[in-house]
């Protein structure tokens, strides 16, 4: 049994780039960056008006001013500002040769004469000035960042229509154990319906990975054996659920020998997820996480999905906060870190009613995870804590 800070070194050194492709951008949400991405320009590319107002020149501002133009987004203007002479312009439009301040509409009033006269005592500039954002030839995004939405718009403002990204890793999973049967069906005596395997396939979606699922195999080696090779054969990570315990009818890790994965570890010193398999076979992976949901989810969390978003290219750092703890929480043994489900409220933290791995409903209302260290036995209330955002 080894800590869970040797087992995620172990995991992480093993880990290796995909390799990359071309995406288009309607398409690369959710990818990871294989280059840096360079401006083709300067952002803003111009002197533009950030309000809708009028351009004139600051000195002419406690003067009545006579409008020459008027200047639309996405039109250059066709005359210069000069002395009590303004025009009026619209937000994003080309500030004209001369000005340098734009005062806005709601600081001004029209005169009988049809002149424009400002109200306040002082304005802003009001110009976002060309360059001021981004300068061609600037990185914009860097290698190995995760495209979300407000990265897309960055994609399409230096005109980046086709990235360069990491591939997608293809994850298998496969379910062990003769009580498991598919959702759809009622469950019989002694049985339970398979809810590991769709959980799996959600947090691998959602992280950009591509899952497939094998099915369920029963307990049986033979028939374990070769789901598994098959798993092996089309994936670059292998998931299993079950049949990694001390049971009878636990043949995992003897079918990994057989199948020539070698295993890093067998057990972590970690509640729940104890028995947790991680092997590699050439530049295949393999990890047996433990039947029971809470188990299963929990290490996926902590050392499968860093490894696979390793693996496609992002450092993944998940969001911890420091908050007070609620109410105190105690537990009987301590020779393991354990992770407990909590819910966020008032600016407190409050472990959730768990009652052990198979609790399935307890990750559902949950926000985060707190671990206790191994060796302590209470938490009290007012502790700051750390909260893994889950």
């Amino acid at each position: 049994m080894i800590l869970l800070e040797e087992a995620y070194k172990l995991i992480m050194d093993s880990a290796f780039e995909l390799n990359h492709e071309k995406v288009e951008i309607g398409k690369v949400f959710n990818r990871i960056l294989a280059e840096d991405i360079i401006s083709d320009i300067d952002m803003p590319p111009f002197d533009k008006s950030a309000m809708d107002g009028y351009a004139c020149r600051l000195e002419d501002i406690k003067n009545e001013l006579e409008v020459i133009e008027i200047i639309p987004a996405g039109k250059p203007p066709q005359k210069s500002i000069s002395k009590n002479l303004c025009s009026k312009i619209m937000t994003g439009a080309m500030l004209p040769q001369g000005a340098d301040c734009v005062i806005m509409v709601e600081h001004t009033e029209i005169t009988p004469d049809k002149k424009v006269r400002f109200v306040k005592e002082t304005t802003n500039k009001n110009i976002a000035y060309k360059s001021e954002d981004i300068k061609i030839g600037d990185v914009v995004l860097k290698k190995g960042t995760l495209i979300k939405p407000q990265h897309i718009a960055v994609l399409a403002s230096v005109g980046c229509v086709n990235s360069l990204v990491f591939r997608q890793a293809r994850v298998g999973i496969i379910s062990t154990g003769n009580e498991i049967v598919e959702p759809k069906y009622k469950p019989g005596l002694s049985q339970i319906r398979n809810s590991n395997a769709y959980q799996l396939i959600a947090q691998v979606e959602k992280m950009g990975a591509i899952p497939k699922y094998f099915g369920i195999t029963r307990d049986d080696e033979q028939a374990s054996y070769e789901i598994i090779e098959k798993g092996l054969e089309g994936t670059d990570v292998l998931l299993l659920t079950g049949g990694i315990s001390m049971g009878d009818f636990d043949f995992i890790p003897e079918i990994l020998d057989k199948l020539k994965v070698r295993q890093l570890f067998q057990k972590l010193a970690v509640k729940p997820g104890k028995p947790t398999i991680f092997g590699i076979r050439d530049k295949k992976f393999v990890f047996g996480l433990p039947g029971n949901p809470v188990s299963s989810f929990n290490i996926f969390e902590l050392l499968t999905k860093p490894f696979i978003y390793k693996m496609m290219g992002y450092d993944y750092k998940p969001l911890n906060i420091k908050m007070p703890l609620g109410k105190t929480y105690k537990r009987k043994k301590s020779d393991r870190k354990s992770f407990i489900p909590v819910k966020i409220k008032n600016d407190l933290v409050f472990p959730l009613e768990y009652h052990g791995s198979a609790h399935i409903n307890a990750l559902s209302d949950a926000d985060g995870l707190i671990s206790v260290p191994i060796g302590k036995t209470i938490l009290n209330k007012g502790d700051l804590i750390d909260v893994r955002q889950i």
